[in-house]
């Protein structure tokens, strides 16, 4: 009986130490940066879910650029940026402002809970519009082949736009799990 007690005591510790290992990388590799700025200005949007954008979008780098003038850590549009600056009653925006981690995280999220709305509480569609431009999610949901009720998407043609959907799910659940964490 003793041996058969410990070599459960060695699979069990064994079993601990490979989830601590798990959690610690996963921590490492998805950081809790900005988390005040976050829950201050999520809205109707899960912390969570917040997190993972701007993991997806820029790794939390808040001087990310990408290849098509997205700025900053939600990787905002310039003209985006101005316009949901505008509609948050912001007089003084000016366009550098975009590289200050509150200014983007306010005005990202401001825009995502635009988005939220405007597509009636629907996590995809927002992601979508996000990723590929409210446009083309407006374009998608008129098209049959995509839509089949003009509500919700049947299927996404930009592949890069379906995989940041997965990909933001996937980072949602693991923040969802280090948010949990007792040290967090």
């Amino acid at each position: 009986m003793k041996k058969r007690y410990k070599v459960f005591l060695f699979f069990l510790a064994t079993a601990i130490l490979g989830v601590a290992a798990t959690l610690a990388y996963a921590s490492t590799r998805f950081p809790i940066r900005h988390i005040e700025i976050i829950e201050a200005n999520a809205g109707e949007l899960d912390v969570s879910l917040i997190l993972a954008i701007i993991m997806a979008e820029s790794s939390f780098d808040v001087n990310a650029q990408s290849h098509a003038g997205a700025q900053g850590l939600m990787q905002l549009m310039p003209p985006t940026a101005q316009d949901m600056a505008e509609r948050m009653g912001k007089a003084d925006f000016m366009h550098y402002h975009i590289w200050r981690p509150e200014t983007n995280i306010a005005i990202g999220t401001f825009y995502l809970n635009w988005l939220y709305a405007r597509y009636s509480g629907n996590i995809d569609l927002m992601l979508a519009a996000y990723n590929a431009g409210l446009g083309r999610v407006d374009r998608w949901l008129a098209d049959p082949e995509f839509s089949q009720d003009g509500i919700s998407l049947d299927a996404i043609p930009f592949p890069e736009t379906y995989n940041y959907l997965n990909r933001i799910r996937t980072f949602q659940w693991i923040y969802r799990v280090l948010l949990a964490m007792p040290w967090n």
